[in-house]
């Protein structure tokens, strides 16, 4: 399979049976390539999350925790939080996003959209074990470097990709990616313009980073 990074939270992701498109976003100030999906995942119904309009192909959309297939793609979605724990009730009105994993060429991939928290044990066992982690970094609205790393820890993948964080053009305050590199030892990273994997790429005794150059429109 392969994976592409357009900015913020939205990934293409490849397989020979399937493309998907995670969280088209709109009016950030970034400018999406042409896309055209199977699947069109949507973490939560903001702006920068939800501009399904701007992914061609009629693609099933995907907005809603559940148990899906598509061409023979299991996609699961499970409710979760936008704010931080500490933040307290007032927070809530930023309402829940869902976690979505996908299995792709035995690669399962888990897209947390704007998740603000630590993970409860019932969304750990919900999300099970990961191969690819696509995690927030950059704070403000969703997890900042150092409760990412906490996360990373929980869920244990063997590859982590970061996003949602502050690149040349966002209009968004948002931490840029180096705090997370910093945080986790991995400040010497080459960033690449796309993964391409299988399953035996996959590490087994450690977890690797792997930081994306944005496809961009």
């Amino acid at each position: 399979m392969e994976i592409f990074w357009h900015g913020h939270s939205c990934f293409t992701l490849k397989s020979k049976e399937a493309t998907i498109v995670t969280d088209p976003y709109g009016g950030i100030g970034l400018k999406l390539p042409n896309l055209t999906a199977d699947v069109v995942t949507v973490s939560h119904e903001h702006e920068d999350h939800a501009n399904i309009g701007a992914v061609g192909g009629n693609p099933k959309i995907f907005d809603w925790p559940g148990e899906y297939e598509v061409a023979g793609i299991p996609i699961s979605g499970v409710e979760a939080f936008h704010y931080a724990e500490s933040e307290g009730p007032e927070a809530e009105k930023r309402g829940k996003i869902i976690i979505f994993t996908m299995e792709m060429e035995d690669i399962k991939v888990c897209h947390l959209g704007d998740l603000g928290h630590k993970l409860t044990s019932e969304l750990i066992e919900a999300i099970g074990t990961v191969d690819v982690l696509l995690i927030p970094v950059g704070g403000t609205y969703s997890l900042d470097h150092k409760k990412a790393h906490q996360v990373i820890e929980q869920i244990d993948p063997r590859i982590v990709i970061p996003m949602h964080y502050k690149i040349d053009g966002l209009n968004m305050d948002i931490a840029p990616v180096e705090l997370f590199l910093k945080e986790v030892g991995k400040s010497n990273l080459v960033p690449m313009e796309k993964l391409r994997l299988k399953k035996s790429d996959l590490p087994q005794e450690n977890t690797d980073f792997v930081v994306l150059i944005p496809v961009l429109g």
